[in-house]
């Protein structure tokens, strides 16, 4: 995926090295001298500019971008640049970071804003959740690092979709913890059937992550 960054602080540069180890394509736009700093994340594109400037934008090519992320310490910043990739370059996810919790009511569709967010895990993790459908999302590591809390959103075409928790077959050492559905938590329970679009979330060790995203990924029989 192509992902640009607003703010190449230590938030911007933390959540860009996050989604370059991941396989992303990354853009960090920064107008501060002192956060221009391309040599402590390399593998990035830089852009020493303004991102809250039109002009701007058209010469990075946002217009291209599959999400975007305002990641810097200025909530007005933030906003502009998200009004502008949405409104002018109809950017189809746009993140924003809050830094003020004041200013939380600001950061809505209106501003451009599909997603807020205050803390750079959770503006990766729900990057990750919009663009790695079928993949494997890590959220944290339990105690003692025996097994990972994980995520992983079902395809329309997965062969768990309509199936339910009781007849699920899952890998040794991990279990669902609870679903995700249209932005709610689902307690599980034996006659739970899978959605579309949901998102499991399960502990389970590192080696059984390989087998539930196989798992996940299995389309269901037709005819």
């Amino acid at each position: 995926m192509r992902i640009a960054i607003a703010g190449a602080g230590a938030v911007g540069r933390s959540i860009a090295q996050r989604l370059l180890d991941a396989g992303n394509k990354v853009l960090l736009i920064e107008r501060e001298r002192a956060h221009y700093r391309p040599e402590l994340v390399p593998d990035a594109d830089w852009m020493f500019a303004d991102a809250s400037d039109l002009g701007t934008l058209r010469t990075a090519g946002i217009h291209m971008c599959d999400v975007v992320i305002g990641a810097a310490g200025d909530d007005r910043a933030n906003l502009v640049f998200a009004l502008l990739c949405k409104t002018e370059f109809a950017v189809s996810r746009v993140v924003a970071r809050i830094n003020n919790p004041a200013n939380q009511w600001l950061f809505t569709e209106s501003w451009g804003v599909d997603v807020a967010v205050s803390t750079p895990n959770a503006l990766v993790i729900a990057v990750d959740t919009a663009v790695a459908i079928g993949d494997i999302v890590k959220l944290t590591t339990t105690q003692g690092s025996a097994g990972n809390i994980v995520e992983i959103t079902l395809p329309a075409a997965s062969g768990l979709v309509g199936t339910s928790l009781a007849d699920l077959t899952l890998p040794a050492d991990c279990a669902v913890v609870s679903v995700l559905r249209d932005g709610q938590l689902v307690t599980p329970h034996p006659n739970l059937t899978f959605d579309a679009g949901d998102g499991i979330v399960l502990v389970a060790t590192a080696a059984a992550e390989s087998d539930i995203r196989t798992l996940v990924r299995r389309n269901r029989p037709t005819g």
